[in-house]
């Protein structure tokens, strides 16, 4: 990915300076988790762990960035020369991306020499926190849309344009049919989608002459959009012109509603299409949309076949953000924790077991130390994604993780996918940990609080 080494926080840079200057260079891992669900959220879907990887593989500071950084008079020469030669040799454990996830459980452990992992935080807390986010969010819409075509419209409302390109990648990632953004159709693969907007009707001298133009140059992919004066008449012009579009071998294939009551215009443009003829013409909805509005207007009835969804998922408008961390669990060797309050941690390198029932569904995980030895019927999570500072294999292409999702999202207990979910899943800590959890922390308590 194209984050320079640069794209960290300052403190990263100056802790790094005085561990080097201190001699405190030994090895150390650091796990990235999630805290605590975000509201209506009772699991996270996993995203950006391929942009990580992808990220240490290219950590590298340029000649310019070394001269900038001299420029703040806060480095010596060696700290500086220490990074000119700095690439990331370490270590990663991860859970495989589009994976289901659970507060408080590790999705990604780094071990490395501390420079290396200290420095790396806040590009991994980057890419992680925002793609899981948006993933989480995405297939909440995907559960609601029941199986209903979903296209990304949300690039012209996101964030900046690389976080519209990340959400158009994890809402195909998800389930989404595909994206209106050109650029992440190019960029990842994904099928691109496109209709017209109000601009296009507004700039004829009439609605009907802008369907008819439109039709002559998209005559086998035409959407026409029929809300921009009067959405009835705008679907009686709409259904005119696909009988003459009919008349010479052409077929409309959808209409677009963008505005009002969506239950009873989707309801009314039914009605006339099929009035007309054209009950193969599907009828797409957008403007304002979310998972609570799609689920809402699909138990109502609406004959709706698909949903353009936009702002609302693509800032997670519900949930922007989310309390994910990277914390120090171990350093030389030494499990380490801190006891904060609300924000104590769990020490050493860690492994994430899953149980499934008998149905094959999630029955409940643990988090263990990943020196133990596995527990009967647990699966494991995190696998090897990185040794020596090389991945340890390709990165999986976004239809096979597509694939692999739509599989793992079937074995959510109902209760957990619900829009607002009433129970939690179950994660508990093995005896081992657990028990060292409470040894070292009684250690610090008589080091640093006696």
């Amino acid at each position: 990915m194209g984050h320079p080494a640069l794209f960290t926080d300052l403190y990263q840079l100056t802790m790094a300076q005085a561990y080097l200057q201190s001699g405190t260079t030994g090895t150390a891992t650091f796990s990235l988790y999630f805290r605590s669900y975000q509201p209506d959220r009772a699991y996270f879907v996993l995203g950006g762990v391929e942009d990580a990887l992808d990220y240490l593989e290219g950590l590298r500071f340029t000649g310019d960035d070394l001269e900038y950084l001299e420029s703040l008079d806060l480095f010596d020469e060696g700290f500086l020369r220490h990074l000119a030669g700095l690439r990331f040799t370490g270590e990663v454990r991860a859970m495989r991306e589009g994976s289901i996830f659970f507060a408080g459980e590790p999705v990604v452990e780094v071990t490395a020499p501390v420079i290396e992992a200290q420095i790396v935080e806040t590009c991994l807390l980057n890419q992680v926190n925002l793609q899981t986010i948006l993933a989480t969010k995405a297939s909440r819409v995907v559960h609601a849309a029941r199986g209903k075509t979903l296209v990304d419209f949300a690039a012209r409302r996101t964030q900046g344009a690389e976080a519209s390109n990340k959400l158009a990648r994890v809402a195909y990632m998800v389930g989404f049919a595909g994206t209106s953004n050109v650029l992440a159709g190019k960029t990842y693969g994904i099928p691109v989608f496109g209709t017209m907007a109000h601009s296009f009707i507004e700039a004829f001298q009439s609605e009907e002459e802008a369907f008819r133009a439109y039709a002559r140059s998209f005559p086998g992919t035409s959407t026409f959009l029929v809300d921009t004066y009067d959405t009835p008449g705008g679907v009686e012009k709409a259904a005119a012109v696909a009988s003459a579009m009919a008349s010479e071998g052409h077929s409309l294939q959808a209409i677009r509603l963008d505005s009002g009551d969506l239950l009873d215009l989707a309801v009314r443009a039914r009605g006339i299409l099929d009035l007309a003829g054209h009950p193969g013409v599907r009828i797409f909805a957008s403007g304002g949309l979310d998972e609570f509005e799609v689920d809402r207007l699909l138990r109502e009835g609406a004959p709706i076949d698909g949903f353009g969804v936009g702002t609302k998922v693509g800032v997670s408008q519900d949930a922007p953000w989310s309390d994910c961390t990277y914390k120090l669990v171990e350093y030389d060797g030494r499990p380490t924790l801190k006891l904060s309050t609300d924000k104590a941690t769990l020490p050493s390198p860690k492994q994430v077991y899953r149980f499934l029932d008998r149905q094959g569904r999630y029955e409940r995980d643990s988090i263990a130390l990943a020196s133990e030895q596995p527990p009967p019927g647990g699966s494991p999570m995190l696998r090897e994604a990185m040794d020596g500072g090389r991945r340890v294999a390709e990165r999986e292409p976004l239809e096979e993780t597509r694939r692999r999702f739509a599989g793992e999202f079937e074995r959510i207990p109902d209760g957990l996918r619900a829009l607002r979910p009433a129970v939690e899943y179950e994660v508990v800590t093995s005896d081992e940990l657990s028990k060292l959890a409470r040894s070292v922390a009684a250690e610090v308590r008589e080091r640093e609080l006696a």
